[in-house]
């Protein structure tokens, strides 16, 4: 792997997120003050409903934050435009894309959209990144298959190619591997941190896979009802506080086996 220097690329400030309106204020998580470090994959974990999903949208600007302040590159996130906000921060949603005719290659050609003029045209740099992320995603030979075509994970790489072709500093991607079979999911997760470590990309991914979350992130934002506890998955495996993923108290994870078990 590649070695690079980690700085800390997006930060928040007291941050309190949740959902607005004339009427009321809908307050899901407050005070989240957590650090996003390039070169590094990792991983949002936390039980179902506590607001995983709304955290990485309030992250990426696609949702108004209720309170406290993001910091993108040590300047407040509201300082930058859609179209700059672009060239730092990529998204990758579960939603599959609309039924169409395009094919791999046009489907990664969106992610230079922040890049291109008025009129979409492709320049040498922006073919460029369109042949390193196929690349790196291990995608040339699908380039001319149509993606109605493709399997779910060879389109989830293909939406991770696509941001990849953005050339982000920052990969946000929520729950990526939720329609994946076992070995597309261990898959996934290993070429985001190949991506990761080798281009020093910044990648948070929000999921379900405590698992593998816990073998092959090098971070872990634990949500619990009352925190984010950051940290080394060994550093919150050692301390205990892995546990508090969970409500319920027979559930545990054992250290030998390094394994969620039933008491």
């Amino acid at each position: 792997m590649t070695a690079h220097k980690s700085h800390i690329v997006l930060n928040t400030k007291n941050l309190s997120i949740g959902y607005a309106s004339k009427k009321e204020t809908h307050e899901v998580f407050k005070n989240i003050n957590v650090k996003l470090k390039k070169g590094q994959l990792v991983g949002l974990v936390g039980r179902n409903g506590i607001g995983k999903s709304t955290l990485l949208r309030t992250l990426s600007k696609m949702q108004a934050r209720l309170k406290g302040d993001i910091f993108l590159e040590n300047q407040n996130i509201d300082a930058y435009s859609r179209n700059d906000l672009a060239k730092i921060i990529s998204l990758v949603l579960t939603e599959r894309i609309p039924a169409s005719n395009l094919n791999v290659y046009e489907l990664i050609a969106l992610g230079r959209q922040p890049y291109t003029n008025w009129i979409g045209k492709l320049l040498n740099e922006d073919l460029e990144h369109i042949k390193d992320a196929l690349n790196q995603s291990h995608l040339s030979e699908l380039a001319e298959q149509r993606c109605d075509k493709l399997s779910d994970g060879q389109l989830q790489r293909a939406m991770i190619c696509r941001a990849l072709a953005q050339n982000t500093d920052v990969i946000i991607l929520d729950e990526p591997t939720a329609h994946l079979d076992v070995q597309h999911k261990i898959e996934t997760f290993r070429l985001l941190k190949k991506i990761a470590h080798t281009l020093n990309k910044a990648i948070l991914i929000s999921t379900h896979e405590i698992q593998l979350a816990t073998q092959m992130a090098d971070e872990l934002w634990l949500m619990t009802d009352d925190e984010i506890i950051s940290g080394k998955p060994s550093e919150l495996i050692d301390s205990d506080q892995i546990n508090l993923i969970f409500d319920s108290n027979s559930i545990f994870f054992d250290k030998e086996t390094k394994q969620f078990i039933m008491k």
